[in-house]
């Protein structure tokens, strides 16, 4: 074959070469991590109507119940009174206070993964009349990201103003996290802040398993008398009535389709644990910024809980922004030790295994037949 009608046969491969997220150190400034503060672009659709309880769970049913309740309760002026801070839980201490809700001002979705509990926090704040800019949504990491970035007293400044403020997968898994989230939203509730999580483990829990929390069992239970706890059973809704994950692909496949698809990155997997090492995970979100979708070769055990850990919030990022990912190597049940899984922050790892199945599921349709 001549060179000419070499060079004119079609390439098996696109010539574009796909993005990398490890060529990827974005910064973020702290005034993008305050309005990025909404649920992400999974959740930003849903709401109490498109939750749809499973029948064998009642629990499920009376959450949506009590959630749109507290969304109505809501609705009042801004307890800060023009910009004085409300004092007290329920507003004692000020004369002719608004009727506030009865019991806490906060509400605390605790279950297991999958259950549906981002949908129905996402919706509690679609639910509640206030303008967006007066409703902070974020995960617990992305809360202490923002005291990191702003400091703390900019932080309580910031959000006092705010109706409510919903805070997603809150987990306590260092003292310095305890005392400081205990601090801050307490000073919160002070200014008349309403407050909703989720977690996989009751408030009352938190830290167990991880640290030493009987030494800050004050600070644990100042936490949970903010909050009224509603229990979710049920199963993981990602793989109800759902086939199990897909294999993983070979080599060569994951290759093609990060060159044949826009937008997608290609990264060796223990090349990439390395650079989330070097990227705080405050700017995993900037990370994955216009990914379509995210390839990875050579897919291995995880090595040790610091990098466990690092990958959890990248494949909550990627689950919130609803990026496929298409791997070769392990599949995903298998990138955590036994000892992990059966570890104190084992709830996370099993979500992550949830989520990444799922982003897994969605990545099927790249690879060519």
């Amino acid at each position: 074959m001549s060179s000419s009608s070499a060079a004119s046969q079609p390439s098996p491969i696109a010539e574009a070469s796909p993005l990398s997220l490890c060529a990827r150190e974005p910064h973020v400034p702290a005034d993008r991590l305050v309005a990025e503060m909404v649920p992400p672009p999974r959740f930003d659709s849903v709401r109490f109507g498109t939750y749809i309880p499973d029948p064998n769970q009642p629990s499920q049913t009376e959450a949506v119940q009590v959630l749109e309740s507290f969304a109505g309760g809501l609705g009042g002026a801004h307890a800060s009174g023009g910009g004085r801070p409300r004092r007290g839980l329920l507003g004692f201490g000020r004369a002719k206070a608004p009727k506030a809700p009865a019991g806490p001002r906060g509400v605390y979705l605790d279950g297991g993964y999958g259950v549906g509990k981002t949908h129905l926090l996402a919706s509690l704040w679609h639910a509640t009349p206030a303008e967006p800019s007066l409703k902070a949504f974020g995960t617990f990491v992305e809360l202490t990201n923002l005291v990191g970035a702003l400091g703390f007293q900019q932080t309580v400044q910031t959000l006092s103003g705010h109706r409510l403020l919903c805070i997603d997968e809150f987990e306590l898994d260092d003292p310095g996290d305890t005392v400081l989230v205990s601090t801050l939203l307490g000073k919160l509730v002070d200014a008349g802040v309403a407050l909703a999580a989720t977690s996989n483990t009751l408030p009352g829990k938190l830290g167990e398993g991880r640290f030493a929390a009987a030494d800050f069992l004050r600070e644990i239970q100042g936490l949970s008398a903010h909050f009224r706890a509603l229990r979710i059973d049920g199963e993981d809704y990602r793989h109800r009535g759902l086939p199990q994950a897909p294999a993983p692909f070979s080599d060569d496949q994951v290759t093609r389709a990060a060159y044949a698809t826009e937008g997608a990155s290609l990264d060796d997997f223990p090349r990439l644990l390395d650079h989330l090492a070097r990227v705080h995970p405050s700017r995993y979100g900037a990370l994955t910024d216009g990914l379509k979708a995210v390839c990875l070769t050579g897919v291995q055990p995880v090595p040790d809980q610091s990098t466990a850990l690092r990958l959890v919030v990248l494949a909550d990022r990627l689950y919130d922004r609803e990026v496929p990912v298409l791997a070769s190597g392990l599949p995903f049940d298998r990138l955590f030790s036994e000892e992990m899984l059966n570890g104190g922050y084992r709830k996370k790892y099993f979500r992550a295994i949830s989520r990444l199945t799922a982003l897994a599921r969605d990545a099927r349709g790249l690879v060519a037949d």
